[in-house]
């Protein structure tokens, strides 16, 4: 999309810290951090969030998922435990409508969120 700066960040016009990136997928750093471990996973093709899925779309999300756990064991948070987040629509606190997921771990989390 020509606006969506997700869209510019996986192009590579708009420069990232880039932790992992292969064809479906594009994994950074935030840039605003709410955990010690706070990723952004991206994945290249553009979806406003989940309800503008179809279910060609279902193998992504399995691998987003699989990718998050994977990178969770590397960097040393998977035995203490990680959150994976997901936003949909601004009323919840999606600023960027690109679907996105946050990995988040190092520290403690309440439940529900909010």
């Amino acid at each position: 999309m020509e606006n969506c700066i997700f869209c510019k960040i996986i192009s590579g016009e708009i420069p990232s810290r880039k932790v992992f990136e292969d064809d479906l997928l594009l994994v950074i750093e935030d840039i605003v951090p709410q955990a010690p471990l706070h990723l952004l996973l991206l994945p290249k093709k553009h979806f406003i969030n989940c309800v503008d899925m179809a279910a060609e779309d279902d193998a992504l999300v399995g691998y987003i998922f699989r990718k998050a756990g994977e990178i969770a064991v590397e960097k040393g948070f998977a035995d203490a435990g990680f959150r994976i987040a997901q936003n949909n629509g601004a009323g919840v606190g999606q600023s960027v409508f690109h679907i996105h997921f946050h990995l988040l771990a190092g520290r403690e989390f309440a439940w529900p969120p909010g």
